[in-house]
C-alpha cells in the first residue's frame, strides 16, 4: 500500500489498532456533488509566496508556501466543475471593523486584536484572486470554523439535491475539519482533497487527514477528484444564473 502523508506521525500501535478496528473503509464519491473551497483568502495565504515564518510576520495565520502550492491545485479542481456545470461553494470570514465579534476567537491567541493585512492593502477576508467566485459560484460567510455553523449551506445543497461534497482548503486541522465532519453528520458522503488542503503545521494537517480519512471522509489526491468530475453529466443542477 502507497505511503500516505500521516504514516510517519503514527506509532506501529496506532497502525495496528486502525486496522484491527475495521477503520478507513472507502466509501466512494456521491452522484451528486457540491465543491466546497474553504477560507482560501489572504488571512490564510498571505499577499506573495514567501517562507511561512516570513508570511506569519504580517499574516498571523498563513500558511506560507503550503498555500501557495495548493492554489493551482484549487484552479483545476474548480475548473472542472466549472465545467461540468456543478455547484461551486466558497467560505471566507466575516467581521465587524471593531473585531468585537470574533467572540471565543480572541481566548486562545496572544495576536487576535491584531488587524489582519494591516501592513497592505487587502483585506484578510478576501478570496485569493487565483481562484476568484465567477458569476454562478456561491459565497458564504462565516464566523465559526464549520462552514454549516450559523450559515445558509445546509439549506443551499438541500436545494441543489446534493448527497456529497468534495472539500479543498484551509486550515486542514481546522475549518476544513469541522465542515467535513459536520457533513458526515448531515449524512452527505465527503471527500477530501490532500493536496487540495493546506495547515500552518505539518503535523496537524496530516493527522487531521489520517481521523477524517479514518471515520469521515475518503482523504483523495487531486488526479483522482478529477477523474471523477470529469465522469459526471454535465448540466445536472439549477445553479444560479450569474446575472
Amino acid at each position: 500500500m502507497a505511503e500516505r502523508v500521516w504514516d510517519k506521525f503514527l506509532t506501529e500501535r496506532d497502525k495496528a489498532v486502525f486496522a484491527a478496528a475495521g477503520y478507513g473503509v472507502r466509501q466512494g464519491f456521491g452522484k451528486r456533488p457540491a465543491l466546497l473551497i474553504i477560507d482560501v483568502n489572504y488571512a490564510f495565504c498571505g499577499d506573495r509566496r514567501e517562507p511561512l515564518l516570513e508570511s506569519i510576520k504580517r499574516w498571523r495565520q498563513s500558511a506560507g508556501e503550503e498555500a501557495w502550492d495548493a492554489l493551482p491545485v484549487l484552479q483545476r479542481l474548480i475548473g472542472a466543475a466549472h465545467e461540468r456545470e456543478l455547484p461551486v461553494i466558497y467560505t471566507t470570514s466575516i467581521r465587524r471593523e471593531d473585531n468585537w465579534d470574533s467572540g471565543s476567537w480572541s481566548w486562545k491567541n496572544s495576536r487576535s486584536g491584531e488587524k489582519v493585512g494591516a501592513a497592505t492593502n487587502y483585506r484578510g477576508d478576501d478570496i485569493m484572486p487565483q481562484i476568484a467566485p465567477g458569476p454562478r459560484d456561491i459565497v458564504i460567510r462565516k464566523q465559526k470554523p464549520s462552514a454549516f455553523h450559523s450559515t445558509p449551506l445546509y439549506d443551499y445543497l438541500t436545494l441543489l439535491h446534493c448527497d456529497s461534497v468534495i472539500i479543498a482548503g484551509t486550515a486542514t486541522s481546522g475549518c476544513v475539519r469541522a465542515t467535513a465532519t459536520e457533513a458526515f453528520s448531515h449524512n452527505f458522503r465527503v471527500a477530501l482533497v490532500e493536496d487540495g488542503c493546506f495547515d500552518r503545521s505539518q503535523a496537524s494537517h496530516a493527522l487531521a487527514l489520517h481521523d477524517l480519512n479514518a471515520k469521515y471522509a475518503d482523504v483523495v489526491m487531486s488526479g483522482e477528484a478529477l477523474d471523477y468530475l470529469d465522469s459526471l453529466d454535465k448540466g445536472m443542477f439549477d445553479l444560479p444564473k450569474g446575472l
